[in-house]
């Protein structure tokens, strides 16, 4: 199925859909929606579901990953050795997102989809479409058949998901310096100052920032004439691991599944998908607001609410973990709480 059969599927949710579920949540034995965004994620995973109840069955994290040629105008303060050793942490466990997907009882994915080093390990999901996206400030990180790619293996996972029974997915990813492309997208596509969308990534003092927005600055400037659409944007300024995101995004919606999306990069790739096919927005839950300081101007501008502002910026799916807790809570609450009417009383009496 092509990218462009995939957005064609994407459908907004029913707004009848929508009320029968809220009606549903009204007449739980609570005062009418006193469990404020708890209601409204319940409400949202029922009317996506088409089944009598909404179910979280094999929640499932895909952590995509890819490298920066960015990297060499000083943008990170890690360097780029450093993405091929957390993707051993995370086939080995011991990452903070697989702590948290454990108690969450999701499954973690690891998919290569743009890594610079050429690694085999066991559990690693080999979809490399090329090594590392090129230096944003010097020409475009890939050529539009690359992002293209890139894009289809997040369609392929969000496929294969839902063929082995998952009903939730959620997105992740790593790749050291992939602040810098996702600022870049949020400027080209919200659009807005890079000054407001860059912030300090890792850990960059006030000298790495100023270079971080003088880059992205000049990425936008040398690849203008490039920047067109959604995809040629994303092509130009974006990144392997990002365009994988945004195909996951586009992936889930065309096949009816929700989509938690993590932080910072994870929401320049949900931006990338909602500019490609505007319904995509009904299936995303957007987990929590990061630290970072371009993502607050990305909510306010998209009319859109974390469900969490825990001051995190680690990304690799840590909030998204947490939000598919938060997801499961609500439809809890949708499926085991009794009714008025099981208590024998007339509704907000």
């Amino acid at each position: 199925m092509s990218i462009n059969e995939v957005i064609q599927r994407i459908r907004p949710v029913p707004h009848e859909r929508m009320e029968a579920a809220q009606a549903h949540l009204d007449n739980l034995t609570k005062p009418r929606r006193s469990l404020g965004v708890l209601e409204e994620i319940a409400a949202r995973m029922a009317a996506l579901t088409e089944e009598t109840k909404p179910a979280v069955r094999n929640p499932r994290i895909y952590v995509f990953v890819g490298d920066h040629a960015v990297n060499e105008e000083g943008v990170s303060a890690y360097p780029p050795e450093v993405t091929t050793l957390m993707v051993h942490n995370f086939l080995g466990g011991g990452a903070a997102i697989n702590v948290l997907a454990r108690r969450a009882g999701a499954e973690v994915r690891v998919v290569d989809v743009g890594m610079r080093d050429e690694v085999s390990l066991p559990g690693l999901i080999g979809r490399n479409v090329r090594r590392g996206a090129a230096n944003i400030a010097r020409g475009p990180a890939m050529i539009l058949e690359e992002a293209r790619q890139a894009l289809s293996v997040g369609i392929e996972m969000a496929g294969q998901a839902r063929a082995e029974g998952s009903t939730l997915l959620a997105t992740g990813e790593m790749g050291i310096g992939n602040t810098t492309p996702s600022a870049a997208l949020y400027a080209a596509l919200l659009p807005h100052d890079p000054g407001k969308t860059a912030g300090r990534g890792t850990g960059l003092d006030e000298a790495g920032l100023k270079r971080k927005v003088a880059v992205v600055k000049q990425a936008l400037d040398v690849n203008r004439e490039r920047m067109h659409d959604p995809l040629s944007i994303l092509a130009a300024v974006g990144g392997l691991e990002i365009a994988g995101i945004a195909g996951l995004c586009l992936g889930g919606a065309a096949h009816g599944l929700p989509v938690v999306v993590d932080g910072f990069i994870s929401g320049a790739g949900a931006l990338v998908a909602m500019r490609m096919a505007p319904s995509v927005r009904d299936y995303l839950f957007f987990s929590h607001l990061s630290a970072e300081a371009g993502h607050r101007l990305y909510f306010e501008s998209e009319g859109l609410r974390p469900m969490l502002d825990l001051d995190m910026r680690l990304g690799e799916g840590t909030g998204a973990a947490i939000g598919i807790q938060i997801i499961e809570d609500a439809v809890a609450i949708y499926n085991e709480m009794a009714t008025f009417q099981d208590l024998g009383i007339e509704a907000g009496a």
